[in-house]
């Protein structure tokens, strides 16, 4: 238990650190940008590359990917009907910041410190959850307001294979179900780079953190939230009462308090949201998501 505290004391120690060189003016939320970019590209992928090395394939398991896709409907579907009092602009924000999860800049940093052999199904869930950030979403949510009325799968797939994390998915998933195995000697390659994926994802959430809210937004945020982290408690109490395999349960009680993604954000924004808000809620997702994922950790005792 006391290393459980102490790593969770490290990683809001090196999001801290981000944050107060940010107040210092050492470091500014650009270089949170060229940080992400770093991270997107070389550490999550190499950290993919490293924790999915040795993943024996279940079919049990790829059903995680599928399960992303219909919880992140399901998150869509309850903001929108849940908005419907809303104007278009708030309820877009609350269906891009209410769904989808976090999972490669925090959830597979937070399991390389807690939980790392839940990695290679967390990757598996990240998949689907993928498939929704890179348009899925998107998608829905333009021809749920009457923005978009024709249905572009190719869109999906072309951002799916521009993206480094999900062509690496796919890649290990590939090669590990025809039981093939990468030389030792590019494991030992890219383990270092591997490594500095849960520091460097940690510094830049700091960088990001963002606390300025004006005062009319306060009750919005506040919806935003309580409505992502009530279906994610919701969530949770189905999985953890659902007779599921015992290695699956822990992995979708734990991701299902996963904060928001970057897609989230950058759509809100460009749905007409104010920045600052935006900034705001995905700052407290990140402070509210670390104690909570920590504490379903303890519950199963798996840290």
């Amino acid at each position: 238990m006391g290393q459980l505290f102490l790593n969770a004391a490290g990683l809001f120690a090196m999001i801290f650190l981000g944050y107060f060189l940010k107040q210092l003016k050492v470091l500014s939320k650009a270089d949170g940008s060229i940080l992400s970019r770093m991270i997107l590209n070389v550490t999550l992928p190499a950290a993919i590359i490293l924790n999915l090395a040795d993943m024996q394939i279940q079919m049990d398991a790829l059903a995680l990917i599928l399960i992303a896709v219909i919880i992140a409907f399901v998150q869509i579907m309850t903001a929108f009907f849940l908005t419907k009092k809303e104007n278009d602009v708030l309820r877009q924000f609350s269906m891009y910041c209410g769904s989808g999860f976090n999972i490669g800049n925090f959830a597979i940093p937070f399991a390389q410190s807690f939980y790392p052999l839940g990695i290679p199904l967390i990757s598996l869930f990240d998949m689907g959850n993928s498939i929704m950030l890179a348009g899925g979403t998107t998608i829905l949510i333009e021809y749920l307001i009457g923005k978009r009325t024709v249905f572009e799968p190719g869109k999906i797939i072309l951002n799916l294979l521009r993206s480094p994390t999900f062509t690496c998915y796919l890649f290990m998933l590939l090669i590990r179900s025809f039981g093939l195995s990468l030389p030792q000697g590019v494991i030992q390659l890219v383990q270092p780079i591997g490594n500095a994926n849960t520091f460097l994802s940690m510094f830049m959430i700091g960088l990001f953190l963002d606390f300025r809210l004006p005062k009319h937004a306060a009750a919005t945020v506040g919806k935003i939230l309580s409505l992502r982290y009530g279906i994610g408690l919701l969530l949770f109490l189905c999985f953890f009462f659902l007779p599921l395999p015992a290695f699956l349960k822990p992995v979708l009680c734990l991701l299902v308090f996963a904060p928001i993604p970057l897609f989230g954000v950058i759509n809100s924004v460009l749905a007409g949201m104010e920045e600052e808000a935006v900034g705001f809620v995905s700052s407290i997702s990140f402070l509210i998501s670390l104690p909570l994922m920590t504490l379903v950790l303890i519950l199963f005792g798996l840290a």
